[in-house]
């Protein structure tokens, strides 16, 4: 699979630089309309990169006076983010006189060096990208240019789209595919010239929405982030076709109702996206925008979606890993953590798994990637899913899960005065005969989340491997470990003579962990691996440590806000800015 895999990459990219490079002058073009940006960055990041301060995934170069296109410096990850044309936003967020000039000036450099189509950009996905900004920003790239310069913009710009005319639908699946397509149609509709695009696109983005998004509005790689991207691509097309008064394909409408009630399951209290499965929060404001802008009504979510289930009260969010990983080529930035869950109070994130170390090399991806970087239990040494084998395993950098749950549990209760929900995965059956069980019971009113975990055997041949893989184990019973990563904003410090941890929220919030006493309860370091930031933030992590010895080990414990903690809080506190560097 890995070899075929290679193979047909190998074969794509090849045909991606042939197609860009045979792609002549084409005919003179115009815009036909100059549309409303429709991404927008961050103000403070568009003043960095005006000033000479480029920081991409986790790489902060300081080159006052040099272009753009410098930054890179033979790294694959850099460079994929620069093609993608995405810090235009950025400047566009900034919107003033050096901003203009700088976007300008590192398009028409582009132009210059790889324009003929040469560089790591000519792939249909990140010309999609990149031809979705220039076209979403031609305001912005055009305003006071002299014809001739004007002239050559319009001319590369309409070789990228001649070149997703014929390469789009070569994109690999998922996000890639979405944004060839996007871009094709967008192509079609604001360049003079392109209008025979618009219905290839169209065709294209319809199959890709129904063959992507499931019936419950589901993608395979379970990645939430990457979902709210398609879906705010999807809901941008729709945008685009009314302005114009063009309808919306069916299947790129029933796409965007599938995804929608995913999505706001997926959404915290804070407004940001779950953690899971290699994805971030999403950048502010940005799921919020797409979810109101789709006009779908929001209705109350009782049953998983996404393999996610939610648990809501109060303040109050809830949201857990109910499913296994993907597998197999979905599973490039899959991560371990079944069982795992955040919880979010008010707009404050309490309880976090660390997230996709991707941005700052293999190693902190790896991590990222492990159970115990994740709000879960865990047996020392070992992951509830685990990597494939070494000789079948890479593909340039990538490294697929082969070994996870084959069976994942989820019963959803409402009792009289909480919401439960009672999970079960067998991940560590293969490895140790065991199965992990978790019950979470969150209070009617949100002020308190219980908790139970429980390592058990399920039948004699776990039995058997249980007492085999304990033998010599000094001292005895299997180790383990249960980790609630907290977010970097909480003051964390033992209390009641260390039998309680106390946290505190900057919203004046306080919660009390406490557990039952048959483990030991330590506060130890951990991190929060977030995009866009220099370094991984440090943080701190709760961890009940014990062994498995009999058939059944059972551990409980509970999450609650102190008496003294108000019903409401008025939450005043800024938060710190998303693209600071502190650690």
């Amino acid at each position: 699979m890995a070899q075929e895999t290679t193979w047909r990459a190998r074969r794509a990219a090849l045909f991606d630089r042939l197609t860009a490079r045979r792609i002549g002058r084409l005919p003179e073009t115009a815009l036909l309309a100059e549309p409303e940006p429709r991404t927008i960055g961050l103000f403070a990041r568009g003043r960095q990169l005006v000033s000479g301060d480029f920081l991409f995934s986790g790489h902060l170069v300081e080159a006052p006076g040099r272009s753009i296109w410098d930054v890179p410096e033979g790294n694959a990850m850099i460079e994929a983010e620069v093609q993608g044309c995405t810090w235009l936003d950025d400047l566009a967020a900034l919107g003033d006189g050096k901003a203009r000039e700088r976007a300008q000036a590192w398009v028409a450099d582009w132009i210059a060096r790889y324009g003929s189509g040469r560089g790591a950009g000519w792939t249909p996905g990140l010309t999609g990208r990149r031809v979705m900004r220039w076209v979403g920003h031609a305001g912005l790239l055009t305003r006071g240019l002299e014809a001739p310069a004007r002239a050559v913009f319009l001319q590369s710009l309409a070789r990228q789209a001649r070149f997703l005319s014929r390469r789009a639908a070569a994109a690999p699946e998922g996000l890639p595919r979405f944004e060839a397509a996007a871009a094709l149609v967008h192509a079609g509709l604001y360049l003079q010239g392109f209008e025979a695009e618009i219905e290839p696109g169209l065709n294209l983005l319809n199959a890709a929405a129904r063959g992507w998004i499931d019936a419950e509005g589901a993608i395979p790689s379970r990645n939430p982030e990457e979902l709210m991207e398609i879906f705010a691509l999807l809901i941008r097309v729709q945008q685009v076709l009314a302005e114009q008064g063009r309808p919306t394909p069916s299947d790129i409408l029933g796409g965007i109702e599938r995804a929608a009630p995913t999505l706001r399951l997926l959404r915290h209290a804070d407004g940001a996206l779950a953690r899971f499965q290699g994805g971030g929060r999403g950048a502010e404001g940005r799921l919020d925008q797409a979810l109101a802008a789709s006009g779908i009504k929001a209705t109350r979510q009782s049953s998983p979606r996404m393999g996610y289930a939610r648990l809501t009260a109060g303040r109050t969010t809830v949201i857990a890993d109910a499913a296994p990983p993907p597998a197999g080529a979905a599973s490039a930035d899959a991560h371990a953590s079944t069982l795992s869950f955040e919880l979010t109070s008010g707009r404050r994130p309490l309880i976090v798994n660390c997230g996709s170390g991707r941005s700052f090399g293999t190693e902190w991806r790896r991590a990222g990637r492990a159970t115990p970087s994740h709000s879960t239990l865990g047996i020392e040494g070992y992951s509830s899913s685990r990597l494939a084998a070494p000789r079948r395993r890479k593909l340039g950098e990538v490294e697929y899960l082969a070994d996870v749950p084959s069976r994942v549990i989820i019963e959803t209760n409402e009792l009289r005065d909480a919401h439960r929900l009672e999970l079960a995965h067998n991940g560590y059956q293969p490895t140790h005969g065991l199965t992990h069980a978790r019950r979470l019971d969150l209070r009617g009113d949100g002020r308190a989340l219980m908790g139970e975990d429980m390592l058990t055997t399920m039948n004699d041949a776990d039995v058997a491997r249980f007492l085999r893989v304990q033998e010599g184990l000094s001292p005895p019973g299997i180790p383990f470990g249960i980790h609630f990563h907290l977010h970097p904003d909480v003051d964390a410090s033992l209390d009641m003579g260390g039998s309680a941890v106390s946290l505190a929220l900057k919203s004046g919030e306080i919660w009390v962990f406490r557990h039952d006493g048959t483990v030991e309860m330590t506060l130890a370091p951990t991190v929060y691996l977030e995009n866009g930031r220099l370094k991984p933030r440090a943080a701190l992590q709760v961890v009940l440590s014990g062994r498995a010895m009999s058939y059944a080990t059972r551990i409980r414990w509970s999450l609650a806000k102190a008496q003294e903690t108000p019903v409401s809080v008025r939450d005043l506190a800024q938060d710190r800015p998303a693209d600071s560097d502190e650690a």
